[in-house]
């Protein structure tokens, strides 16, 4: 899961906790189904439901695992690690049966060579600063403007109305983060004026780490600085004239990467059911929870769905089901933006729908099922037309076998956003990054209270040794449990 820009076990053991952790299935109530209805309606996600194991995917990620370590310890996109993850992919369900290809596009990697703010002044004084991915680079030996202070106010250097007329031109504007993305804030100041943008953080004691999703987005350059530095740089510049040095040289190369496109060769294509999970990892490490997790989920029932002869001829569901292994969601979600980028209006509309799983093993996991009618109320709104009925039928099934829950923000964060974007429902679960488990979470879920849910998030930490095997095999369930229900009927969508 990208950002808004444990215990050491065997693998043995952590193999007989999958086995514990599934070693009873979940029954599902039976009802009539309408006398429309396909024959299969019902009965292919129960029994999708009792196939699909956290035992049998857990080779999965023991694979992806196996693959990091053999290369530099990461799965990131533009990577052998990458690569090999994808090839993998591709092969197996190449042999399952499936129509299966790859997506090329290009992506680019930023190297920073230099990264640093420098004070002006009597007694000059460095600052800690971190440069922005993708920014643009300053002349040779550094910019040197004064500061211009952008207003702070519920969406600080968002709009227009935040930078003065006049007061930003060939000057360094001062922004503190919130409301808004990196590039809505770097391109208010280069209209305003500002040669070049620095952004001082909303809490903690760390520099903003912020970026933008690719070279042509970096207009002016820009880096991040902590909220103690950005404070007392505001302070001073309120009082008089403060000049400072901002240096960033960043080198930019580009890479190409891809997508794992996987259909069943039946089903209406009129009525396509899409299923995703990235499968890159962060380059600080092997990315097992963040995504292998929903990688290997989402592979494993791909499987039990061929298995129950999706693919072949007079077997296969009502409705074509497509699954999707996506790249470089890490660097901004930009292999499923490059999927939908490239659909036609008509093919856009024949899919009935997508489901996203990403992290749903974290070592301290609550239940998380998006937010599609925005019944919490809390940050974006409802998805498209649909997304409520997929959140009540995944809040349905999680009800029925004993599973707490509670809803996350529909925030765009992970590769349903292009989805949303675009007007396709969208819908799915996930168990935490970095956010802080509360106390009543801990009540509810079990864990540990002020700590976060995955405690290592994009960190070399992000291991086979570290992941929880339960929460994963009910995330397993619900995958088997929709994609069963939807690939024979989209009756609770009203199609």
């Amino acid at each position: 899961m990208r950002t808004i820009r444990h215990r050491r076990r065997s693998i043995p053991a952590l193999a007989a906790l999958a086995a514990a952790a599934v070693a009873a299935p979940v029954l599902l109530t039976a009802t009539a189904a309408p006398a429309d209805a396909h024959p299969r309606e019902g009965r292919l996600a129960k029994e999708l439901v009792e196939e699909v194991t956290a035992r049998g995917a857990y080779r999965h990620l023991a694979k992806f695992q196996q693959i990091a370590d053999a290369n530099g310890g990461n799965r990131a996109a533009g990577t052998p690690g990458h690569a090999a993850s994808a090839a993998y992919v591709h092969d197996t369900l190449k042999k399952a049966g499936y129509e299966v290809s790859y997506q090329d596009f290009d992506i680019y990697e930023a190297h920073t060579k230099t990264e640093r703010t420098t004070v002006l002044g009597d007694r000059p004084r460095e600052l800690a600063t971190a440069a922005f991915t993708f920014t643009r680079s300053t002349p040779a030996g550094g910019l040197t403007a004064p500061l211009a202070l952008a207003r702070v106010d519920e969406t600080p250097g968002c709009t227009a109305d935040d930078y003065p007329a006049g007061a930003f031109t060939g000057k360094i504007a001062l922004v503190k983060r919130g409301a808004c993305t990196f590039v809505e804030k770097q391109r208010a100041a280069a209209a305003a004026g500002a040669v070049g943008v620095i952004v001082y953080n909303h809490s903690g004691t760390t520099p903003v780490r912020g970026g933008f999703s690719s070279p042509s987005e970096g207009v002016i350059p820009s880096a991040g600085i902590t909220l103690a530095d950005g404070e007392a740089l505001a302070a001073a510049a309120a009082a008089g004239e403060v000049k400072v040095r901002l240096d960033l040289d960043q080198e930019h190369v580009k890479k190409t990467t891809r997508n794992v496109i996987a259909e069943t060769r039946g089903g209406r294509a009129d009525r396509v059911v899409t299923a995703g999970a990235h499968l890159d990892s962060v380059p600080e490490g092997p990315g097992i929870n963040d995504n292998g997790s929903g990688s290997a989920g989402l592979l494993e029932v791909a499987l039990k769905l061929a298995d129950e002869g999706a693919n072949k001829k007079g077997k296969g569901p009502a409705n074509k089901v497509r699954f999707a292994w996506w790249s470089a969601e890490e660097l901004g979600l930009l292999g499923s933006e490059h999927y939908v980028a490239q659909l036609s209006e008509r093919q856009k509309k024949d899919i009935a729908l997508y489901l996203n799983f990403d992290m749903i093993a974290s070592p301290n996991p609550v239940q998380f099922v998006y937010d599609g009618d925005d019944s919490d109320k809390a940050g974006a709104g409802a998805g498209p037309a649909g997304s409520a009925q997929i959140e009540s039928l995944i809040n349905g099934f999680l009800d029925r076998t004993g599973k707490p829950h509670e809803g996350s923000d529909f925030d765009g964060r992970s590769d349903y956003g292009p989805f949303i974007e675009n007007g396709i429902p969208a819908g799915g679960t996930f168990t935490g990054a970095e956010g802080v488990k509360t106390a009543e979470q801990a009540k509810r879920y079990g864990g540990t209270a002020g700590a976060p849910y995955d405690p290592n998030y994009h960190g070399a930490g992000d291991t086979l040794k570290n992941l929880d095997l339960k929460a994963f095999d009910t995330n397993l369930d619900v995958i088997a449990y929709a994609v069963g229900t939807y690939a024979e009927s989209l009756r609770s969508l009203g199609k």
